[in-house]
């Protein structure tokens, strides 16, 4: 079955740099484009970045442009999200999701069907 299992979180201090991934099994990790998304406590999951199957397009929240980094190696069947810069306001728990091949609307939660588990980040002022 599809698994999406992240890791590297922590916790960090303002400026400080950040790496996670994304491992992906069950399915051609290739073939999906794949997206993350984080959450804080009592907000809404909000997109963070997306990348499609062979790395030729990425895409950012506003928010974490220029600061954040989404790559992906498919020989390795994994995802990874390089935080640089980070703040604050970047804490939230972080999840890897796959999406849909029928949609190309990378910025919605709506078009991703597997989630991982997430991995908590964590950023003091």
């Amino acid at each position: 079955q599809v698994q999406l299992v992240e890791s590297g979180g922590g916790s960090v201090q303002a400026g400080d740099s950040l790496r996670i991934s994304c491992t992906g099994s069950g399915f051609t990790f290739s073939s999906y484009g794949m997206g993350w998304f984080r959450q804080d406590p009592g907000k809404e999951r909000e997109f963070v970045a997306g990348v499609n199957g062979n790395s030729s397009n990425m895409y950012y929240a506003d928010s974490v442009k220029g600061r954040f980094t989404i790559s992906r190696d498919n020989a390795k069947n994994t995802m990874y999200l390089q935080m640089n810069r980070l703040k604050p306001e970047d804490t939230a728990v972080y999840y890897c999701a796959r999406k849909a091949t029928y949609t190309n609307h990378y910025y919605s939660s709506a078009s991703y069907f597997y989630w991982g588990q997430g991995t908590q980040v964590t950023v003091s002022s």
